[in-house]
C-alpha cells in the first residue's frame, strides 16, 4: 500500500461538475492498493498517518500531529501511484489491485482512518474521473510504502 500525503490549507474532489469532497485544513491522501496489501498494512499506515508530526505548533515547528489539530481529511484512490516506468514510455500499472481486491482495502483503510480519528473521512469515488484540487500547506507532500516499513 502507498500513500502521497499532502498536507493542505484546502482540498476536494469534484466528479461530474458536483463537488463531492471538500475541507480546510488537514490531508489529502492519495493512496494505490496492491494485491498482497492486507489488513495488518492499513492498520501500519492509518496509525502512522494519524500520528506524524507535520503540523506547526504555535512556534511554526512541524511538532503536531493530524489528530493534535484535529484535521479533516480526503482519501482518493489512485492506482498510478503502482506504475512501472522501466520500459519503453508508456506506464505499466500490472502492479496495481484489480477493483475486486482493491475496493474493500480502500473502504477498510477509510474506516480504519475514521476509528483513529473519531470523525468522518472524505473521498472521491473508485474508478471514478476525478477532479481533485488542493493548495499544499508549505508544500508539505510525505510518500509512505508500507512494502518498506524498515
Amino acid at each position: 500500500m502507498k500513500a502521497v500525503i499532502q498536507r493542505v490549507s484546502y482540498a476536494s474532489v469534484t466528479i461530474s461538475g458536483k463537488k463531492v469532497a471538500d475541507i480546510q485544513s488537514g490531508l489529502l491522501i492519495l493512496l494505490g492498493i496492491i494485491d498482497n496489501d492486507a489488513q495488518e498494512d492499513i492498520e501500519w499506515l492509518c496509525n502512522k498517518i494519524v500520528n506524524l508530526r507535520i503540523f506547526s505548533d504555535d512556534t511554526g515547528v512541524m511538532n503536531e500531529s493530524l489528530l493534535q489539530k484535529k484535521g479533516d481529511v480526503i482519501v482518493v484512490s489512485q492506482f498510478t501511484l503502482h506504475a512501472s516506468t522501466k520500459k519503453g514510455n508508456r506506464p505499466s500499472y500490472m502492479l496495481a489491485a484489480k477493483p475486486d481486491v482493491a475496493i474493500p482495502l480502500y473502504q477498510a483503510f477509510v474506516k480504519q482512518l475514521e476509528f483513529h480519528l473519531g470523525k468522518s473521512v472524505q473521498t472521491g469515488e473508485f474508478g471514478a474521473d476525478m477532479k481533485v484540487e488542493l493548495l499544499n500547506d508549505g508544500p508539505v507532500t510525505i510518500v509512505i510504502d508500507t512494502k518498506n516499513k524498515v
